[in-house]
C-alpha cells in the first residue's frame, strides 16, 4: 500500500442518506419566522398578547438599547482595569496607525507609552460605553472618569 493511499472506497457508490431531506420537515412551523429562519427566546423573557417581549423586570424606565441621559447616571464615574486596558490598547493601536497626538511628545515614540501619557493627561478621545441589564446604556468620555494607577 502507498503512502498516499487510504484504502478508500473508490470503486463503491457514493451512499446517500435519505434522513437529510426530511431534517428541515421535522421543524415545527411555530419555530420558523415568516422568512424561514429559526427564532430562538431566551428563558427568561416573557411574551405578551400582543407579540412583543418584554425582558425588563420591574418596570425600568430605560427601554432596551436606548441612552441614559449624563444626569440620570447610575454607574460609578471610576474607569476599570479593564476599561483601563482596552482603552489604552486601543488608543496605542490608532497611535500606531498614525492618528494624531493629543500630547507633546517629549521624544516618546512607543504608542502605548503616549496612549499611557494622554490617559494621565486626560486628553484620550475616546468613549466608553457601558452597557446596563436593561439592556440601555451609558456613554462616558474617558476624561470624565478616574483611572486606576
Amino acid at each position: 500500500m502507498d503512502d498516499y493511499e487510504d484504502g478508500g472506497n473508490y470503486d463503491q457508490e457514493e451512499v446517500y442518506d435519505e434522513d437529510m431531506d426530511n431534517l428541515d420537515e421535522n421543524l415545527d412551523d411555530e419555530m420558523l419566522d415568516p422568512n424561514g429562519e429559526i427564532e430562538i427566546l431566551p428563558q427568561d423573557t416573557e411574551e405578551l398578547l400582543d407579540g412583543t417581549v418584554n425582558n425588563t423586570a420591574g418596570g425600568n424606565p430605560h427601554k432596551k438599547g436606548t441612552e441614559v441621559h449624563k444626569n440620570d447616571r447610575m454607574t460609578t464615574p471610576y474607569m476599570t482595569k479593564y476599561e483601563k486596558a482596552r482603552v489604552l490598547g486601543t488608543r496605542a493601536l490608532q497611535i500606531s496607525m498614525n492618528a494624531p497626538v493629543m500630547v507633546d511628545l517629549n521624544g516618546e515614540s512607543d504608542p502605548l507609552v503616549i496612549a499611557m501619557k494622554e490617559l494621565r493627561e486626560k486628553k484620550m478621545p475616546l468613549m466608553i460605553r457601558r452597557y446596563l441589564p436593561d439592556g440601555s446604556y451609558e456613554d462616558w468620555a474617558v476624561h470624565e472618569l478616574h483611572a486606576p494607577e
